[in-house]
């Protein structure tokens, strides 16, 4: 509980707050981290998300991807929940300067955040690979097969970053700068097992490095502060 309290006064006192989160910042508003139930996922499918999700799977299975990524990654009905909701607080009232997010649900926007920087992109986007129109995520939901663009009838992509595909470097180019000058870096619901996500920790320079995950990460040693609990029950006490 001490650590908890510091954590509050951290927060209280600081006007240069970065937050850095996983998929355990979502699970909370019902959105599954499928790393944590592969068996689940393979009595469906012939081969595990980490394949599916990948770039050459697209390529070579475009189908059997857009089966998978309408059945499991399209969570368009889900709300925000507390932490989104009292980062969104923390930022209007000055103290948070911006969000660095491994997720792809769009929950920090829908929750009112507005410097998100979405590492791995965002489900709510999707383009031709022709001619680039723009395809809403309710109109990937709704189609069957491969999306195809409403303009040019060419294939649709999520402006997803799959495996085996690079980041976007001016995504990539804001987070380190953004953590670098960070007073307070909050890590929260992330394994820190993903490259180069994870290794944007170690451009942080100051000494309030907050790691708060329910499970023990590679990266617990350099925390300045740990926290194991769900993000929510910690947020929850977060007064802005």
């Amino acid at each position: 509980m001490e650590a908890v309290q510091q954590f509050l006064q951290w927060v209280r006192e600081s006007d240069n707050i970065v937050f850095f989160g996983g998929a355990g910042v979502s699970t909370e508003s019902g959105i599954p981290d499928f790393r944590s139930v592969d068996g689940l996922y393979n009595q469906q499918y012939k081969y595990p998300p980490e394949t599916i999700l990948s770039h050459s799977f697209y390529r070579q299975n475009p189908e059997e991807f857009y089966r998978f990524y309408r059945n499991k990654m399209l969570c368009l009905d889900a709300e925000p929940n507390i932490t989104h909701i009292k980062l969104a607080e923390l930022e209007q009232a000055g103290k948070l300067k911006g969000i660095v997010t491994q997720n792809i649900d769009g929950l920090h926007q829908k929750a009112g955040s507005r410097n998100v920087m979405e590492l791995h992109g965002s489900v709510l986007r999707n383009y031709c690979e022709r001619c680039f129109e723009f395809m809403s995520a309710e109109d990937i939901l709704h189609s069957e097969g491969v999306p195809k663009c409403p303009v040019c009838g060419g294939p649709v992509k999520p402006d997803v970053v799959l495996y085996e595909e690079g980041l976007n470097q001016k995504t990539l180019q804001d987070a380190v700068y953004y953590i670098s000058h960070a007073d307070v870096l909050i890590v929260g619901g992330t394994s820190l097992a993903v490259y180069p996500a994870a290794g944007l920790i170690d451009y942080y320079n100051g000494h309030k490095l907050v790691l708060i995950n329910k499970s023990a990460t590679p990266m617990d040693a350099r925390a300045d502060l740990l926290i194991q609990d769900g993000l929510g029950n910690v947020f929850s006490k977060i007064e802005v």
